[in-house]
């Protein structure tokens, strides 16, 4: 079999315990880059993610020219370029599975002198990518696609950028940072509105490394023409990764784990607000800062959990973690009702359908709606689903294998390895009874 074709296999029981340490911040690992190029001077980053998706997007980079040293795992010497260093690509530029680095680098590359083409892997051709041509293409860029918006892009160089007022029609922390970035070479300011608070990763950091960001609410702006300087980051531990943990830990019996210095930027805490709704036990403890993301030790244990309605304002603050929530709800006494996810329907697969189509298969009553699902808890039993190579689905599966009663199988994990390189050793580690076929 050829490794699209990995499977977990989870056998019944199992649990979680001990302090686990989970990868970094495949969100701050990828802006990381991007803004170290962008710099003047050299970028210092401990604790990169050595995720295949952050290290498509420092291949992307280096094939335009940017001196990146790979010293040691987790570490990274960027010499930046300057927002007009960047040189032409020999070749379009392969992002594999990265939504993320596509949405990104396409503000990104819409302000270069160069043409270039940005590309990826057959899930990520399949995604639509107008939310980002249409606004950038007010701003005067030029960005060819295939039928319905969808990747390759080739993005027209050379042209003068102008800042625009946009009022984003869904939240996405993506659209914003694409816009934010281009807006780095626009004339005037850039302003982005949103419908709600989503992760704020790109703000922070270009404020790191010491360019001007206006935020007032749910809008934030800055002016084009101004200077990016090299500075030191270090990536935390990434929230999304250690969901998986947190879900599982909370639906295991004898459960207590310890998640250290994970990342607690308050963009990204829904999946703990909404856990805790659901009556889990989940305790923060020594709580810092690092490279201008708050960290803390995250301690979960087994719960008793209910069913909840969730609150709309809580979604876009947890949307990367429902695949993990949706667990917990199969795994909960009474209803959970989610709605206002939208977005879930243009992840790396249908976020919405995947999931309840295996929990389904796994004897829970779920159905699915336009913009979310309505999931009965009850009893995983067990059987074969299908992660549509979704590596955040994968990892929701296997969790699901410490509350069912007989074997789950999960096909096409290969995908794992582009958010959290060594999740299935580190689960072994710990408790989860997981196997590996390919």
């Amino acid at each position: 079999m050829s490794t699209s074709d990995l499977q977990y296999i989870m056998a019944p029981g199992g649990t979680l315990r001990g302090q686990i340490d989970v990868p970094g911040d495949k969100s701050v690992s990828h802006r990381a880059i991007m803004l170290g190029a962008l710099a003047e001077g050299q970028t210092q980053v401990s604790g990169f993610l050595e995720g295949k998706d952050s290290l498509n997007t420092l291949k992307a980079f280096q094939a335009m020219g940017v001196d990146i040293a790979h010293p040691e795992p987790g570490q990274l010497v960027i010499e930046g370029r300057g927002l007009y260093g960047l040189q032409a690509p020999e070749a379009p530029i392969d992002l594999g599975n990265s939504g993320t680095a596509m949405r990104l680098m396409s503000g990104v590359l819409a302000g270069q002198t160069f043409d270039s083409v940005l590309g990826g892997d057959q899930s990520l051709s399949a995604r639509p990518m107008g939310r980002i041509t249409e606004p950038l293409s007010a701003m005067g860029a030029e960005i060819q696609s295939e039928t319905n918006g969808r990747p390759p892009l080739r993005i027209q160089g050379g042209l003068q950028l102008q800042g625009i007022d946009y009022e984003l029609p869904m939240a996405s922390a993506q659209v914003k940072s694409a816009l934010l970035l281009a807006g780095l070479y626009a004339s005037g300011e850039t302003r982005v509105t949103e419908p709600a608070v989503t992760r704020d990763h790109t703000e922070r950091m270009l404020q790191g490394f010491g360019y001007e960001v206006r935020r007032e609410g749910l809008t934030t702006a800055l002016t084009g023409g101004g200077t990016l300087t090299g500075t030191s980051v270090h990536v935390p531990s990434d929230l999304s990764s250690a969901a998986f943990f947190i879900i599982g830990a909370s639906i295991a019996q004898g459960a207590d784990i310890t998640l250290r210095r994970v990342g607690l930027n308050p963009t990204r805490t829904g999946v703990l607000d909404i856990l805790k709704l659901m009556g889990g036990d989940v305790e923060i403890n020594q709580r810092d800062e690092s490279g201008g993301e708050p960290v803390a030790d995250i301690t979960v244990r087994s719960a008793e959990l209910r069913g909840v309605e969730i609150p709309e304002s809580l979604v876009s603050l947890a949307i990367d973690e429902f695949p993990a929530l949706f667990v917990a709800a199969a795994c909960a006494t009474g209803e959970t009702v989610l709605s206002g996810a939208e977005e879930l329907r243009v992840k790396e697969s249908d976020r919405i359908q995947v999931m309840v189509d295996a929990l389904t298969q796994l004897g829970i009553a779920a159905e699915s709606r336009p913009d979310g699902a309505v999931i009965q808890g009850g009893k995983l039993q067990g059987g074969v689903v299908d992660s549509h190579g979704d590596h955040r689905v994968a990892m929701a599966m296997a969790m699901a294998g410490l509350a069912a009663r007989e074997s789950i199988t999960v096909l096409d994990c290969a995908n794992v390895d582009t958010s959290f390189p060594g999740f299935a050793t580190l689960a072994q580690t710990h408790g989860l009874h997981l196997s590996l076929r390919d």
